[in-house]
């Protein structure tokens, strides 16, 4: 089956959280692409948030995600918490 993000929700900043075909949904930090000239214009949160979806996120500027990308470096949502705190050792 070919991965794709079925649906797509800004989360602010530079955030997205993405959902695929395959069940999954992870929250995407994209703050970091912004260096490269492709994503560069996607600073102006206003275009960042102008998204559209066709298994794949895209902006009017041409830029485009794999959602292979989205899946492998994104954090699993939501978040994984320990129901305990988890106690620091004795240092006796």
């Amino acid at each position: 089956m070919m991965l794709k993000v079925t649906d797509v929700e800004y989360m602010g900043n530079y955030a997205l959280l993405c959902r695929f075909n395959n069940g999954l949904q992870r929250y995407v930090d994209m703050e970091p692409l912004l260096k490269y000239p492709m994503f560069a214009e996607l600073k102006d949160k206003e275009q960042f948030r102008q998204f559209g979806l066709d298994g794949i996120i895209f902006w009017g500027n041409g830029a485009d995600i794999a959602p292979e990308y989205l899946l492998e470096n994104g954090s699993e949502w939501p978040p994984i918490m320990a129901s305990e705190p988890v106690p620091f050792p004795n240092p006796d």
